[in-house]
């Protein structure tokens, strides 16, 4: 069976560090996921999906992420059933996170102590095109089986 999950989006809030009665560190949060579709004339959709890390990762996304921090993570998908307040029967679904990646810079994500690098005096123009439609047939060579080749 095959139960791949692979995600970048934005954090919808500040993810909460939580622990288990043993002492195991986990982390529930939710990121927005910007669909790849969108209709002539509407808006950009996304899906909000629910995430949860455990111990080191947990530790890690609590530490370096925040709300609006662009994040990708990869895992397995995992439903659970239970009852909601009204005694109604749901069910959940949520990535278990295997690895977690920062997906942008650390300017970008508006940290404070960045500084940008400074900009290059001055750069080289760009190289003029090569175009090789002109070519004729003497412009290649035959290569022979018999030569010593360093490759």
């Amino acid at each position: 069976m095959l139960n791949v999950i692979a995600l970048m989006g934005r954090l919808v809030a500040d993810p909460e560090l939580r622990h288990t009665p043993n002492g195991i560190a986990t982390c529930t949060f939710r990121i927005a996921v910007d669909r790849s579709f969108v209709r002539a004339g509407e808006e950009r959709k996304a899906d909000f999906i629910d995430i949860v890390a455990w111990r080191q990762s947990a530790e890690f996304v609590c530490k370096y992420f925040h709300k609006g921090s662009l994040i990708a993570v990869n895992g397995s998908l995992q439903t659970r059933n239970y009852e909601d307040r009204n005694g109604n029967k749901r069910t959940a679904y949520e990535v278990v996170a295997e690895n977690i990646h920062f997906a942008e810079s650390k300017g970008s994500s508006g940290g404070s102590n960045y500084i940008a690098p400074p900009a290059p005096a001055q750069r080289p123009a760009p190289a003029e095109p090569v175009s090789y439609a002109a070519g004729s047939a003497d412009d290649f060579a035959v290569i022979d089986d018999n030569e010593d080749l360093p490759f």
